[in-house]
């Protein structure tokens, strides 16, 4: 898909410094695209490793924002990501869009948040200020699930299943994208979600199967017939 299809269905600051970047998206963010992303439709992203996911949910959450004046959650499942993910938000958009983090303390309800447009959280603190009834949280029109597999994760995944259920409930129009590389049933989490997915295996960089020993990699060599 061309960028210049994208034209007419985002805000003209976004189409433009995504002019700048690419000339057509890839494979999974044409499919993303055609599924529903910019008309609020709920997604399970189910793509291998750098095959443009963010920028997916970069998309959807800058046209919520700048056109639905409604707040976007981003949420991940490290502190580490969070910072990461605050950095590179804040030097792309900064111009466009409040970004702001809550990381911290998780008995704080954090009002500042309130004033940033953009917020990066992890479950536990996002699990924390829901509890503390955080006001700006019926702004939000937008949840993006960053490593959502991790719903299978025995330790970290009843918190997280936890929290969609209940920003479902406090929200029940909400826009939720969930992005993972590695899910072992995305059919049924698609269902739980009432989402549509979408799954491609087009990567960047071709992936070559090998193994490794004393300094060398034999790679597997495909059968011929």
């Amino acid at each position: 898909m061309n960028i210049t299809e994208l034209q007419t269905q985002l805000p003209s600051e976004l189409y433009a410094i995504l002019k700048a970047r690419f000339d057509t998206l890839r494979p999974a963010q044409g499919k993303a695209v055609k599924a529903g992303l910019l008309d609020k439709k709920n997604l399970l992203i189910c793509t291998p490793t750098a095959s443009g996911k963010t920028l997916l949910a970069e998309l959807a959450g800058i046209k919520m924002i700048l056109e639905d004046y409604k707040k976007v959650i981003y949420i991940v499942p490290l502190k580490a990501l969070a910072s990461e993910k605050y950095k590179d938000f804040k030097s792309q958009y900064s111009k466009l869009l409040r970004v702001g983090m809550s990381i911290g303390d998780i008995d704080a309800s954090n009002p500042r948040l309130s004033s940033f447009d953009l917020i990066i959280t992890t479950p536990e603190k996002l699990d924390s200020l829901i509890r503390h009834t955080a006001r700006w949280l019926n702004e939000v029109g937008l949840v993006v699930l960053d490593e959502i597999h991790l719903l299978n994760d025995p330790n970290r995944g009843p918190t997280l299943e936890i929290l969609i259920t209940l920003l479902r409930k406090i929200l029940p129009h909400v826009q939720i994208i969930g992005l993972s590389a590695t899910i072992g049933n995305p059919e049924e989490l698609a269902e739980w979600l009432d989402a549509n997915l979408i799954k491609d295996n087009w990567r960047p960089v071709k992936l070559h199967k090998g193994v490794y020993l004393e300094g060398k990699i034999e790679f597997k060599k495909k059968l011929k017939g």
